[in-house]
């Protein structure tokens, strides 16, 4: 079975930002994923290099437009190195492979009857490269990104795109795995609910020369959107791997994706992908990343600040992929140190230490525990199901629930007191402590594959496989360093005009001092009748049970809530909320759409004072 996955082919114009690491180590982990599952995997990526800005950018730097995009390519192709990035095949659309099949596909779709030249008068987007008729425009500009149009009036060559629409309406609605999420599925729909245009697919040697030749007029070269993304076939069709599983995109190129795409495959006689999955994008204050807005994130200045693996983690752990998320160093710094340091690395230094002085280092004897192969069992379907759901966050968090759950039973157990009475039962203990590391491990790898892999390799013979039992006991077993130190952050130097803004009020100690702030644990979760927003949580502070109402419904599962620990202002006064009493306040934080509970840093009892 073959897994054949694409990013989208970045434009070289761009230096490489978070959103383009984000969907390319996201196209890699869900290709180690399915090479872990046994199927024969394929991952392309590249650049764009075609068009009237990289024309532009190439006069203006004094140099011809292929020397532009050497440099600009090489800067993608050194940043997927750095990123641990194992792309099968890296496209350029200025390769001679690429630049024949453009040609076929046109002539062939041109044979057909399928294009048609004729005069065209309206508005054009250098930035896009693309023409608007005058209703097209938001205030005068470009409806895409704003920016300044020209009227332009000219002759160019017409794909009769307008002659699908109902076929792909048809396609879509018939195969519901064909465009993902489903809330992507329904504005492709909407799009398609207005006529359909014809799709201009030429621009004139005499503005821009810059570009792949139509086979059938030498004056012309071909739209730069019709030569991209037929890059997706024109880099497997030697081999044989044609059509895509998976076309990975960000929401913001949905249309050219979902519907330019499919309708020329299908006019050039060719099949179409089985899935098209768009995700969101990362917001920096609530405001998508862009240069002009100056707010652009540099992923190799984060993964060479907090490393690689770390990097990695992060993004494919706090990004719902389909959903917008929220990005600042601050966060990045608490999920490694919560999940990576706290929960994971501690837990390797505390039992590797246990066994090597009460076990002079060797893997002690397990007891085969039906427990710990049951939860075993099903935190690795878990995952599986959340890989083919693309719920690369929901993998993650079900590999670390298994460390969770291992710390806790540390608790439990105290197999460092239970070793001075009962060696045998102290070393199962830490036997399965171990194994679930090892397990985890195996089911992170793919996200993390140096620490994952330094982590197997200090059990000896811990094997990378999915499933329980697979340490050998008497091995023997290595200490090392912490494998992710706990990390000081050090926000930014922030002027007194900013400070300004965002701390206009000033609060004295004693003002703080009136909140008493508890450690609790959520005990249940409900809805509240007729509201959306709203969930009835019933919480434990420490043997006392209360009820709080929190506006939390549109950010949590209700089941994802129950034993979480969060934190909650206990003295104030009751509420009566949609006519639901409530007893006290859980405390949040909001960026853009994103909303995150305010949870504990290690493993606290309910009940404790927050100060």
């Amino acid at each position: 079975m073959k897994f054949y996955i694409t990013t989208p082919i970045y434009y070289v114009n761009d230096e490489p930002h978070l959103g383009h690491a984000y969907t390319t180590i996201l196209a890699d982990v869900l290709k180690k994923y399915h090479r872990k599952l046994g199927e024969e995997t394929y991952f392309l990526t590249g650049t764009d290099e075609h068009g009237q800005k990289v024309q532009e950018a190439a006069d203006k730097y004094g140099v011809t437009p292929l020397e532009h995009c050497d440099k600009m390519a090489l800067r993608f192709r050194n940043l997927w190195t750095k990123l641990q990035i194992e792309n099968d095949d890296f496209i350029r659309t200025t390769e001679e492979r690429h630049l024949i099949e453009v040609k076929k596909i046109l002539q062939y779709i041109m044979d057909k009857g399928k294009i048609y030249a004729d005069e065209f008068e309206g508005w054009y987007c250098v930035s896009d490269e693309r023409f608007w008729t005058e209703k097209d425009l938001k205030e005068g500009n470009c409806p895409l990104c704003g920016r300044e149009v020209r009227q332009m009036s000219e002759r160019n060559y017409f794909f009769k795109m307008s002659e699908y629409q109902d076929w792909l309406i048809d396609h879509i609605n018939s195969h519901p795995e064909f465009i993902l999420p489903e809330h992507r599925r329904n504005e492709v729909l909407g799009f398609l609910r207005q006529p359909l245009k014809d799709l201009c697919i030429s621009r004139p040697k005499s503005r821009l020369s810059w570009g792949i030749d139509l086979p059938f007029d030498a004056d012309y070269v071909t739209y730069v959107w019709f030569d991209a993304l037929l890059n997706y076939y024109s880099a497997v069709k030697a081999k044989g791997l044609w059509p895509a599983d998976v076309h990975l995109i960000g929401k913001d190129i949905l249309t050219t994706h979902c519907v330019y795409w499919p309708i020329m495959l299908k006019a050039a006689d060719l099949q179409l992908p089985r899935t098209i999955f768009a995700h969101g994008w990362w917001l920096i204050e609530a405001e998508k990343m862009s240069k002009s807005r100056g707010n652009v994130v540099k992923p190799l200045e984060l993964a060479d600040r907090y490393g690689v693996d770390s990097f990695r983690y992060f993004l494919m752990r706090d990004m719902a992929p389909g959903q917008d998320a929220s990005f600042s160093e601050a966060m990045m710094v608490n999920r490694i140190n919560t999940d990576l340091a706290n929960d994971f690395g501690n837990m390797l230094s505390r039992v590797t230490r246990l066994i090597k002085v009460n076990f002079n280092g060797l893997t002690p004897e397990g007891d085969d525990s039906p427990e710990w192969r049951e939860l075993a069992e099903s935190v690795i379907l878990s995952v599986k199901e959340s890989i083919e759901n693309f719920r690369l966050d929901e993998a993650l968090k079900a590999a670390m629930n298994l460390i969770v759950r291992a710390n806790r039973y540390l608790e439990e157990t105290a197999p460092w007191k239970l070793v001075k009475t009962d060696k045998k039962s102290a070393g199962a203990v830490l036997y399965n402590a171990l194994e679930a590391l090892r397990l985890s491990a195996s089911l992170l790898e793919p996200v993390m594959p140096n620490k994952m892999r330094e982590t197997l390799n200090r059990m000896n013979n811990g094997d990378a496989e999915w499933r329980w039992g697979v340490l050998k006991p008497g091995t023997k077993i290595e200490m090392g360093d912490a494998l992710f130190p706990r990390i000081e952050y050090k926000p930014p130097a922030i002027s007194e005009k900013k400070k300004e803004e965002v701390m206009p009020d000033i609060a004295v100690i004693d003002d703080f001092k009136k909140l008493q702030l508890r450690v609790a644990e959520i005990m249940t979760a409900e809805p509240v009748a007729g509201a959306d927003k709203l969930y009835k949580l019933q919480i434990d502070i420490g043997g006392e049970q209360r009820q709080i109402i929190a506006g939390i419904a549109q950010h949590y599962k209700l089941d994802e809530l129950p034993g979480k620990k969060i934190i909650v202002i206990v003295n104030l006064e009751k509420a009566v909320i949609r006519g639901v009493e409530s007893q006290g306040m859980l405390l949040a934080a909001q960026a853009g759409k994103t909303m995150k509970l305010l949870t504990i840093d290690g493993d606290l009892p309910a009940g404790a004072k927050i100060s």
